[in-house]
């Protein structure tokens, strides 16, 4: 692709200016799941401990440890939503007061470029996309869910990898850098399987955030437990990509709200208002503040599709802490921060406090495409951008470099 793109052709034959000139790379898309994604290699022995199909009541479910998962209402993702089809629910805007099914509107049947990764990659190039880190849809949901029996969780995440290699690679035509998902409840089989798919050219792994499962009970991502881990990411240069999903904090707002298991789409008020940013701005503290950076200090860590509402309200917290605690931190915790963390705001959120308390340099631009609540075209983000007073030169940076630059294994 050339580095410049002057216009694009829409559905209609229309021909519309698009938000930037040039090719981006778009930190947040996503792919939707084959049926066999955690079936087609999953150990024999595994097989009913992990995921498997059936039907219930006339109806495709999917089971996980046995139970109907309910964490994507369609996991076959055929029909599914358009993209973008929930913008303006996210922008805040649902004056009609209607339902989130009227809201996601008619469903379409499932396109080759959700699955296929040359059909994707024309998509990307009439979307202007150089490239993209390619997250899970129903993957990032699926931990919490066999958390209560590791072995069956590291095969069922093992099988998946396996399958993500098969479909999309990990760094397809140096565009698209799907994501191996990686469960610490396992420290050993972690560094075993981020060995695995460093050598199949892994750029970014994913885990989940929040605190992680271990064989004690739940416990910090940045405990000394999972040094192992650590270092071999620090050795690598590989970056860390923490999507949202499942995190696990039903358990804690359900002492507000018994709610039941998670499932996306289905919110209530009290959930929607203290949720959402409690799982990367815990997460992110507990890095800062248990020393994950000074220990590791070629650790990169990005965080997708949480917002960004969070970040200056930690940064606050963390200097007035530093303050009352110098001892404490063997650096400036905000600046670690500032170093170690690139965040992937919504769309929807101030962009422009955000760049005054992390700076444009680890801001990175996500899409998430082709999601119902994702932008419908990925380059206009940059439109938002703008209407918060970002600078060309500073949208460039954004839309384009800061993302590629994370799919480079940094020298330790």
């Amino acid at each position: 692709m050339t580095d410049t793109i002057a216009e694009r052709a829409d559905g209609a034959g229309d021909v519309a200016v698009p938000a930037v000139d040039y090719t981006t790379f778009d930190a947040d898309n996503h792919y939707y799941e084959a049926t066999d994604a955690y079936t087609r290699h999953i150990d024999p022995a595994m097989a009913k401990r992990a995921m498997q199909w059936a039907e219930v009541d006339g109806r495709v479910r999917l089971l996980v440890g046995g139970k109907i998962n309910r964490f994507i209402p369609n996991p076959t993702f055929d029909p599914v939503a358009h993209a973008g089809s929930l913008i303006e629910y996210f922008r805040g805007r649902n004056p009609e007061a209607r339902d989130m099914r009227s809201l996601f509107g008619e469903l379409e049947p499932i396109r080759p470029e959700y699955r296929d990764r040359d059909a994707r990659l024309a998509v990307m190039d009439r979307q202007g996309l150089d490239g993209c880190f390619l997250f899970p849809t129903l993957g990032v949901g699926m931990e919490e869910a066999l958390a209560g029996d590791p072995p069956a969780l590291v095969a069922a995440f093992t099988a998946f990898n396996r399958w993500l290699e098969d479909d999309w690679g990990y760094a397809y035509r140096d565009r698209i850098f799907a994501a191996p998902m990686i469960t610490l409840v396992d420290v050993e089989a972690a560094v075993a399987e981020l060995s695995r798919v460093l050598e199949a050219d892994a750029r970014i792994v994913c885990i989940k955030g929040g605190p992680a499962h271990s064989p004690i009970g739940l416990i910090s991502p940045a405990d000394h437990r999972f040094d192992p881990f650590w270092g071999l990411v620090n050795e690598s240069g590989v970056t860390v990509g923490i999507h949202s999903g499942d995190a696990g904090y039903g358990r804690y707002i359900n002492d507000w709200e018994p709610f039941g298991d998670f499932e996306a789409f289905r919110h209530s008020p009290l959930r929607s208002v203290i949720s959402s940013d409690r799982p990367p701005f815990e997460t992110m503290a507990a890095m800062v503040c248990q020393g994950l950076f000074d220990r590791f200090p070629n650790v990169r860590v990005a965080t997708i599709e949480s917002g960004a509402d969070w970040v200056a309200p930690l940064l606050k917290k963390l200097s007035k802490v530093h303050g009352q605690m110098p001892s404490a931190f063997p650096s400036d915790p905000v600046e670690a921060f500032r170093e170690h963390v690139w965040v992937a705001p919504f769309y929807e959120d101030n962009l422009a406090v955000l760049k005054d308390v992390l700076g444009v340099e680890h801001l990175l631009f996500g899409s998430d495409w082709p999601h119902a609540e994702g932008l419908p075209e990925p380059r206009d983000f940059a439109l938002d951008l703008r209407r918060h007073h970002f600078g060309e030169d500073e949208i460039r940076t954004i839309m384009r470099h800061n993302g590629r630059a994370l799919t480079l294994r940094r020298a330790a």
